[in-house]
């Protein structure tokens, strides 16, 4: 028994691979994400007699960590992943570095060659930790077996507390093979101090309610951080708005946590957010940032953005406070908590908004509203991306939907299309910006919610990254819906050089892209293809009717571009309008380079 370790009455001695999965039990994991290799064969050995947990033998480990990423994120549960060393856990990489970036709980659990051989450049050695270090909350290299418990409950505990995050853990393989005591997830010491704190300063909180009750345009800018806070966050936080009476606008990571349908909904906001969001963001006198970071993409120039605004900025990860954005009052705490004690506060000391002021707010925003800034030409032959995540939203909004994307113009057409009234219903990669995450992703929702409607919305670059993942759902039989907006380019790449590299589409266009619906058949599930608007629906009626995998192709306009856009180093009121003729020019900067 280590020091970290207290005395249990009847004490269990396992291997390190049967402790594993004994503490994955006992911490209620029913699926993990792996794919198996010689440093984690006693593990996998362990597993095989298991009936309590269900292993998904993906087809490469970045897709198991984005499957564990969607199931975590449409759960509220921690993910998990199982590698081998080197290629393994390299593989893994950028699956951890996409659930750093948006805050998803994950516990990779990654092999290692016996503890003798480190450091020798033995047959698929690599220093997982060295390399995972900078992209984890935490990260372990197991060194003995009586350590194990300990480690693999701790990580568990610092995953899913505080900001979630991915952790990973190394285990040598002769120490798979040792034996130890076991001790659950109760009978351990943990080696850290970490406790996040969740409790916001009450001082703080009623300073923030005091400045919004005098905002004359308040705006309650929201993100991840509510989503991840867990359902009950998302109630508060449509309890405080309609208190106040604010409007109400998100990241995209956000996306959910406020109704859609609310008349104080404003959309998404940022590069491609809406006319109105963007525009309230800029004027906006009080901004209550909830569980966001103030990222690149959301704020444009930091200089320019909303300057004239004091700022309120609610997070559980203290180190985010000032990061970015200089706040007037910064409260860590827990969205849910936060929230809770926000609402308390206002209605103890009976606070009210100015109510002229908030209606000549709203009045402004309405004209922004009028503008109807994701308006586009339709067109009767031919399918414009746009139309056709209407009809996906139209058809399927009657099911229970969850919906993946991969990364590009069809993740923000999904965002600005596709509405959502309830949380973690929406599984995209944020931060990192993660090509092929949607598929994967989609695996990992569907085993979450076997019942349920699951699609990921794709294109025809990003998909093929990870399209090898179709053969995992067809071996687990996951009727998954791959989506794709078909225009034979990497569509926002090629919109970027259409407006900030003079037209030159260096390497953008795919001239040689698979049959979608025969290669659907070639897996062994259902492939569709739509190519005209009058199709679309039927053929999505049936997509939706069919108990297998299935690819649609829908073949969409070769050449849209994704509007409203505000270009890197603009201010929120400087966007670029679909309904605009405007001088490329003003978009490049001083020195002629395009602006990424």
């Amino acid at each position: 028994m280590t020091a970290h370790q207290t005395i249990q009455a009847e004490q269990i001695t396992l291997s390190g691979a049967e402790i594993v999965v004994r503490a994955l039990i006992d911490q209620g994991v029913d699926v993990l994400f792996g794919y198996p290799g010689g440093a984690v064969l006693p593990i996998y050995d362990a597993l095989y007699a298991e009936p309590r947990l269900q292993h998904v033998l993906v087809r490469h480990e970045q897709g198991a960590t984005h499957a564990a990423e969607g199931y975590a994120r449409s759960t509220g549960r921690p993910g998990v992943v199982l590698v081998t060393s080197g290629p393994g856990a390299t593989n893994a990489v950028t699956g951890i570095v996409d659930a750093l970036m948006d805050s998803i709980p994950l516990v990779v659990i990654t092999g290692q060659v016996a503890t003798h051989l480190i450091g020798t450049d033995a047959f698929q050695e690599c220093d997982t930790v060295g390399i995972t270090r900078p992209c984890t909350k935490q990260n372990y290299l197991v060194k003995s077996v009586e350590e194990l418990p300990r480690i693999i409950h701790e990580a568990f505990h610092i995953a899913t507390s505080g900001r979630p995050g991915p952790v990973v853990i190394d285990i040598p393989k002769d120490v798979q093979f040792a034996r130890g005591p076991y001790f659950g997830p109760n009978e351990v010491k943990h080696a850290h101090n970490y406790s996040p704190r969740t409790k916001g300063d009450a001082g703080k909180i009623a300073e923030a309610v005091a400045l919004i009750a005098r905002a004359k345009k308040p705006i309650l800018y929201t993100g991840g951080g509510i989503i991840n806070s867990g359902p009950r966050a998302s109630a508060l936080l449509r309890e405080f708005a309609a208190l106040t009476g604010a409007p109400v606008t998100s990241t995209l990571m956000g996306l959910g946590a406020f109704p859609a349908s609310s008349p104080q909904w404003l959309g998404m906001l940022g590069m491609h957010g809406s006319y109105e969001a963007n525009n309230a963001m800029h004027d906006c006198d009080v901004m209550v940032c909830i569980g966001a970071r103030f990222d690149d993409r959301v704020t444009g120039r930091l200089d320019a953005f909303a300057p004239t605004s004091r700022k309120i900025h609610i997070d559980v990860d203290a180190s985010s406070i000032g990061k970015n954005v200089r706040v007037d009052i910064g409260v860590v705490g827990d969205a849910a908590s936060v929230l809770e004690d926000m609402i308390a506060a206002w209605k103890q000391r009976n606070l009210a908004i100015d109510a002229p002021a908030l209606k000549t707010w709203w009045t402004q925003i309405d004209g922004w509203r009028a503008r109807n800034s994701f308006g586009y030409r339709p067109d009767t032959k031919l399918i414009k991306p746009q139309y056709a995540i209407q009809r996906l939203y139209e058809l399927t909004k009657g099911y229970d939907t969850y919906i993946t994307t991969e990364v590009g113009q069809h993740q923000m057409w999904a965002a600005q299309f596709y509405h959502f009234d309830e949380p973690n219903r929406w599984m995209t990669s944020g931060g990192l910006g993660t090509m092929g995450y949607g598929l994967p992703a989609a695996v990992g929702v569907q085993m979450a919610h076997p019942d349920s409607l699951v699609i990921d919305i794709a294109g025809d670059a990003s998909v093929q990254m990870t399209m090898q993942e179709i053969s995992t759902a067809i071996q687990y039989e996951l009727p998954i819906k791959i989506f794709i907006l078909n225009n034979e380019w990497m569509g926002m790449v090629r919109q970027w050089q259409q407006l900030l590299h003079g037209e030159r589409y260096s390497h953008t266009y795919s001239s040689s892209l698979p049959d979608f619906v025969k290669l659907a058949e070639a897996y062994g599930g259902v492939g569709f293809r739509a190519e005209t608007p009058d199709e679309l629906d039927d053929k999505i009626r049936e997509m939706i009717a069919v108990k297998k995998p299935v690819l649609f192709d829908c073949r969409v306009t070769k050449e849209e571009n994704c509007f409203p856009m505000i270009p890197s180093g603009k201010a929120h009121n400087e966007m670029i309008m679909a309904d605009e003729t405007r001088d490329l020019g003003t978009i490049i900067d001083d020195e002629g380079k395009g602006l990424v």
